[in-house]
């Protein structure tokens, strides 16, 4: 598949890479994941001055009218420097609020473009595995606002948020609700994810939310959901790279018996094996960004995204392992980078749904 960049794109591209290699180093990254927060607030100013937080947004907004297919360099920098800022779930849950109210969305996409207002999306719900439509939260109507009770689990950076985009069940189906942080009766009880991430478990205790939108808003966040498998296949690219660059460098330095290991021709085959996952993963996630940016049957996006998370996720798994054992023993200790887009990788595998989920997604599609 032949994929060029437009020259805005370009451009782009290289102001986000430039930005990542001179101030999002391996140290700072260190530093932050470290912090309370979890997350660097200057960091975050700098992708709102960058203007990536407006990207996917409409101009009505403040945004640039952007796709898939505009961050999809952006998100392969982020994934080649590991960043862990709550970039995807903020666009996520903004995108959400855009198409389904006009009201909040005056009030809050301008926010998230300026950088006052973190977002993230609780949809994950206990003994749901990744389906979207929830079973156990539900939303009760009380006077003009809802109440919301429930659980959800795994949800990206909910900590940081300002408000979050809950899913419940209503009586046409599925509903979105935008909770306020700090509201009564939230509860989040934030966890580290493997790779260095932070998540939490959000209860619901009869939590007062307003409604974004009306009717049933499942294929919305579904139509979401695709769209996100489509940007982390993207980040996978980004860290499969930095894990290539990474090992390639070590095989010409390293040496034994009094040559360099990267002279031995069995390891030369499997750094060329790495090389070939790396791009047809890269080949399948812009195959998956251009079509959630095009595809006007669901099906069809559905389809084609599943197939690119079904690769994508092979190759993170097949590049991170190699990675590892090519580097030894300290491959795996935290003073590499490597050891980190290892974690990094493994997860991107399972995030928004691993292999096995999206065969079976694939199968039914199809």
């Amino acid at each position: 598949m032949k994929f060029d960049y437009t020259e805005e794109q370009r451009l782009l591209a290289e102001s986000v890479r430039r930005f990542v290699a001179q101030d999002y180093t391996f140290e700072a990254r260190k530093a932050t994941v470290a912090s309370r927060e979890g997350f660097s607030p200057r960091v975050w100013s700098t992708f709102a001055e960058l203007g990536l937080l407006g990207i996917p947004f409409a101009p009505e907004h403040g945004g640039f009218g952007g796709g898939a297919v505009d961050l999809m360099a952006v998100m392969e920098a982020f994934g080649e420097a590991l960043v862990v800022e709550p970039f995807l779930p903020t666009l996520m849950a903004g995108r959400l609020v855009a198409r389904g109210s006009p009201e909040l969305a005056a009030s809050i996409v301008p926010a998230v473009i300026e950088g006052r207002t973190k977002l993230s999306l609780a949809w994950l719900e206990r003994d749901t595995r990744y389906d979207a439509a929830p079973l156990a939260t539900t939303a009760t109507a009380d006077g003009a606002g809802w109440r919301l009770d429930g659980e959800k689990l795994a949800v990206l950076h909910a900590s940081a948020a300002d408000a979050l985009v809950v899913s419940a069940r209503v009586p046409e189906g599925v509903g979105l609700f935008l909770v306020e942080r700090g509201a009564a009766g939230l509860g989040i009880e934030e966890h580290a994810t493997f790779d260095e991430m932070r998540a939490a478990g959000v209860t619901l205790q009869g939590v007062r939310a307003a409604r974004i939108g009306s009717g049933d808003a499942l294929a919305s966040l579904e139509g979401e959901i695709d769209f996100a498998t489509a940007l982390v296949c993207a980040e996978a690219v980004g860290a499969m790279k930095s894990a290539n660059d990474t090992t390639l460098e070590y095989l010409k330095t390293r040496r034994q018996f009094g040559m360099a290991i990267g002279s031995f021709q069995a390891l030369q085959h499997r750094m060329v094996d790495m090389v070939v996952e790396y791009e047809q993963a890269r080949s399948m996630a812009s195959l998956a960004c251009a079509k959630v940016d095009s595809a006007l049957d669901a099906r069809e996006r559905g389809r084609i995204v599943s197939a690119a998370k079904i690769r994508v996720a092979d190759a993170c798994r097949k590049v991170s392992q190699e990675a590892v054992q090519l580097h030894g023993g300290m491959g795996m200790t935290d003073e590499l980078k490597v050891s980190h887009t290892f974690r990094r990788l493994t997860a991107i595998g399972s995030q928004l749904g691993d292999a096995d989920h999206h065969l079976e997604r694939f199968a039914r599609l199809a």
